[in-house]
């Protein structure tokens, strides 16, 4: 779930069992996925106590179902830039 920042990023992470089973009940109750429970906790020890009490930190949102088949889209991408690849070395041979 994108919060209008950069891309997501996807890591491993390990993670003590204390704090694994805290983040665990935390989603539980706040009707999380482990995901977000584990950026918002994230987020919230990275912000100084001082701005989270002036700034209010901004929650990620679903924005529901893609409307768009993105099966494909990574093959899409590479032709795309095969052939921007292939034009750009047809136009520098014809230069020459």
């Amino acid at each position: 779930m994108s919060t209008g920042y950069a891309r997501p990023m996807r890591t491993t992470l390990t993670l003590d069992d204390d704090v694994a089973m805290l983040l665990k009940k935390f989603s539980e109750e706040a009707g999380l996925t482990f995901r977000d429970a584990v950026n918002q906790s994230i987020r919230r020890g990275l912000v100084p106590q001082a701005l989270r009490e002036a700034v209010e930190i901004p929650q990620p949102r679903s924005m529901g179902r893609p409307t768009v088949d993105l099966t494909q889209a990574l093959s899409l991408v590479e032709s795309l830039d095969d052939e921007s690849v292939s034009s750009r070395l047809r136009s520098s041979r014809d230069r020459s």
